[in-house]
């Protein structure tokens, strides 16, 4: 598996365990990844744009959904998830 998919797949596993409306920072997937996480960060958000544009995470500034190309300073990251019925 190359780096970009254990990130993808740790963004989603992390993201697929939160709570409905729940959302993580991307400095947790690198720390659960890495132990020199800082490393990481660049490649997460990069995987986050790119499962952000295919519409399976939404990422969220100041709690509020913004487009991969807006993505700047401090973010989380939340599964997109079908409405209830």
């Amino acid at each position: 598996m190359t780096q970009d998919e254990t990130i993808t797949a740790e963004i989603l596993r992390q993201t697929e365990a939160c709570p409905p409306g729940g959302s993580i920072g991307p400095s947790e997937i690198a720390q659960a990844l890495h132990h020199d996480w800082r490393t990481l960060l660049g490649a997460v958000r990069r995987q986050a744009a790119k499962l952000a544009e295919a519409g399976q995470i939404e990422i969220l500034r100041k709690g509020k959904p913004v487009p991969p190309a807006e993505m700047r300073g401090v973010i989380r990251l939340r599964l997109v998830r079908p409405p209830a019925c």
